[in-house]
């Protein structure tokens, strides 16, 4: 079926209402599991084929997913996201039975058309418009419904003028335009996605995002693997995050983009140094580190979720005026915000006894731009004692979030134009 045109489709079409629990069932999973054996000595000579012909080889297993269920309705736009190594194209592969499971059960309501990478079955030697019908049958299509649509195909690829050019002179923009048409000329009532939204230059990206809107519209039951959360936001009705081959989050696609930028980066944060350096005199700072809003500690922030700073110092002498100051710098050094205060003792004076220990405290809010960022800490006395300790980098932690900048501050803010009149000027 023809792509409609978004231009002439209101918002109430392009606007499909979620599926509801009632609703049938499209695609339903239960206890999936799928492991595959890993040679962990390779055999890469003829040589050695012959000097040890019946070795035994040694295999680990790999689990990459362990006990997997869920459940897509019929007209249900569903996101699967995951860092590398997740499962999540294993899975994919599963639901399109290119592999068998290991246990559990998958059930497929209506027609399947699998997607996992653009331009599968392509034939260098043939054209464009061969492909187009070599590919429709392929897809279940009678060789007179692919010639009905064929000219469909090579007008939304934009190609009209190379049709009948053999695909082993199309560059690599053409041949994914192509794939990513006849994808969409697709007759099924499932289909299955891997990251193929991003083809093409910006203006056929957008031809693409509106070819999705319309096919969510029209109750495509789409199952999309992506690693863009600003998609999974966009399109899908839930999104599922898999980690490590299980579940770790299913529901609302905002909630669980989140959760997968949270996870994303997380494990790609060292917790800094929090040592006292060489020019440490009479204080040592002991850590330094960041809360939720639980009050656990944490690498990772949304953007806009308020900062908790905590800091633990000791002062080995007396120290008179004691002050404590922090700065929060950039991944490139640049220094975006300094506050620091005083320190007072339990008695309300501002001599710090020597041995205490100082358990400092920040809130402040966070405009700051997705990205990697620093915290220095420093300590020193004014008045007496010659107490001092800095430490460069004392806590490093990253700032996730959908929000587009090209600043290092997201500010929230109000802009209007308008144009004057001749009355005004």
């Amino acid at each position: 079926m023809p792509v409609e045109d978004p231009a002439t489709q209101t918002p109430a079409d392009r606007r499909a209402p979620a599926p509801q629990p009632g609703d049938p069932l499209a695609i339903q999973v239960e206890g999936l599991e799928k492991s595959f054996r890993i040679p962990t000595h390779r055999v890469d000579s003829f040589k050695e084929r012959l000097v040890r012909p019946f070795a035994a080889r040694e295999y680990r297993e790999l689990h990459a997913l362990q006990g997997i269920s869920f459940e897509v309705r019929k007209g249900e736009f569903f996101g699967i996201v995951g860092r590398n190594g997740s499962g999540k194209s294993t899975l994919l592969k599963l639901l399109a039975s290119i592999y068998r499971p290991d246990a559990g059960r998958i059930r497929m309501a209506g027609r399947l058309a699998p997607f996992i990478e653009l331009g599968v079955g392509f034939n260098m030697e043939l054209t464009a418009r061969e492909n187009v019908v070599l590919n429709g049958v392929m897809m279940g299509l009678t060789p007179g419904e692919t010639r009905r649509r064929l000219d469909a195909v090579i007008d939304f690829a934009e190609l009209g003028e190379f049709a009948e050019l053999k695909l082993k002179n199309y560059s690599s923009g053409m041949l994914v335009r192509l794939a990513f048409s006849v994808m969409m000329e697709a007759d099924a009532d499932v289909l299955l996605i891997d990251e193929v939204l991003a083809v093409g230059d910006a203006s056929f990206q957008q031809k693409c995002a509106d070819a999705f809107h319309a096919m969510k519209a029209r109750g495509k039951t789409i199952v999309l693997v992506t690693h863009e959360m600003a998609t999974v936001e966009e399109y899908c009705h839930r999104a599922m995050l898999i980690d490590g081959g299980h579940i770790r989050q299913i529901g609302d696609p905002a909630e669980t983009g989140r959760e997968y930028l949270k996870l994303n980066f997380e494990r790609g944060v060292e917790t800094g140094d929090a040592t006292s350096g060489p020019g440490a005199d009479g204080a040592r700072l002991l850590d330094c580190w960041l809360e939720d809003a639980a009050g656990e500690r944490t690498t990772t922030l949304e953007h806009g979720e308020e900062i908790h700073l905590r800091a633990e110092i000791e002062v080995e002498r007396e120290a008179t005026g004691l002050g404590v100051g922090f700065v929060i710098a950039n991944a490139d050094g640049l220094g975006l915000f300094e506050f620091g205060t005083q320190v007072k003792a339990a008695d309300g004076s501002d001599v710090v006894p020597a041995g205490t220990r100082t358990l400092v405290k920040a809130q402040l809010e966070n405009p700051l731009a997705p990205g990697r960022h620093f915290v220095h800490c420093g300590a020193q006395s004014n008045r007496g004692g010659g107490v001092h300790v800095y430490v460069h980098n004392a806590l490093d932690f990253v700032v996730f979030g959908t929000v587009g900048t090209k600043g290092i501050v997201s500010i929230e803010h109000e802009i209007e134009a308008s144009v004057e009149t001749e009355e005004k000027r």
